[in-house]
């Protein structure tokens, strides 16, 4: 009988985990609770009751710079697309979370690091619209390396071009809730990752702007244990609350039982 394949090495407690059993867990180590990443669709099934519809799935970077370093982007994109099945690294869905109809926005981390350009950034737009428009509550999985470096300053644009759609959501008294996700670092955490009127995070993930190494390098001091994970910022108040990944949807619910209450 081939066992190959069948087994994972866990990240954190470094033990073997047979694949079914990881993933009837959502993905999470049944021994250490350490959270794998998870696959844009996955979460949308997590969350999302049956019947949800996709949406904002036509758009493709055009490569603005016409970028190249060791290959060239539109090769960088023609590979990620093939592997993951989307044409960037973003998924709008809409749905019901339990009884609270949502506009939810989920970013993939296989395709070019979660990097954000302006597909990610049009289409997390676009469903800010849709959240103001219809108002429904507008929730976000970030899970991104940063702004995506091979559309330079058009990726750069996007963090203000998605401030913005929040700022107007905002302003119609539309709920916003973001979930950060291993890793959300770089211009993703420095716009609309922190935006939210609730930022919750998933256990141990790293989360920040530059890397702990950039930071240690150009301060020359230790950095503290576990900086810049999700329980240290918990500690620090940048996160509202930390919460594993089987507790996510029903703590999701009863957030928008609050801050929702028509629905």
């Amino acid at each position: 009988m081939r066992t190959e394949g069948l087994w994972i090495k866990c990240g954190g407690c470094r033990n073997a985990i047979f694949k079914a059993e990881l993933e009837t867990s959502l993905n999470v180590c049944p021994t250490c609770q350490h959270h794998f990443k998870m696959d844009a669709r996955a979460r949308i099934e997590m969350l999302l009751e049956p019947g949800y519809v996709l949406v904002d799935t036509g758009l493709k970077s055009t490569d603005p710079l016409s970028f190249s370093d060791q290959k060239p982007y539109k090769q960088r994109l023609s590979k990620a697309q093939e592997e993951t099945g989307l044409n960037d690294a973003i998924l709008n869905a809409l749905g019901n979370l339990g009884p609270h109809a949502v506009v939810l926005s989920v970013m993939e981390y296989g395709f070019i690091g979660g990097s954000m350009g302006a597909v990610v950034g049009e289409t997390i737009a676009r469903a800010a619209d849709r959240a103001r428009l219809d108002r429904k509550p507008l929730i976000v999985v970030a899970s991104s390396g940063g702004a995506r470096m091979m559309e330079g300053v058009v990726s750069l644009m996007q963090m203000a071009k998605i401030s913005t759609t929040l700022g107007q959501l905002d302003d119609e008294g539309v709920p916003y809730i973001c979930v950060l996700t291993d890793p959300t670092t770089g211009g993703v955490t420095a716009s609309f990752a922190m935006l939210g009127d609730l930022n919750i995070a998933e256990p141990g993930a790293l989360i920040g702007f530059a890397g702990p190494r950039v930071i240690e390098q150009t301060i020359r001091q230790k950095l503290p244990e576990g900086f810049q994970r999700s329980e240290f910022l918990l500690e620090k108040g940048f996160l509202d609350a930390v919460v594993p990944r089987k507790d996510l949807k029903a703590y999701l619910i009863r957030a928008l039982d609050f801050m929702n209450p028509q629905a």
